[in-house]
């Protein structure tokens, strides 16, 4: 199960980051792109566990 959360949980941080920079890029909301980038930095988080879980697992 963890094979398949690894990519969706890394897309989920480059999906946010993507669109925090092109908010930024087309002159929108700051607050809107201080909020895209706070997801990112949680869903870096997630994503961060998810692999040292999938590592601590593939290492028993």
């Amino acid at each position: 199960m963890l094979e398949f959360l690894i990519p969706i949980a890394l897309g989920a941080v480059v999906l946010s980051l993507g669109l925090g920079l092109w908010n930024m890029s087309q002159g929108g909301s700051a607050s809107r792109s201080q909020r895209l980038m706070r997801w990112r930095v949680a869903l870096q988080l997630i994503a961060l566990v998810v692999v040292m879980t999938a590592l601590f697992l593939a290492g028993r």
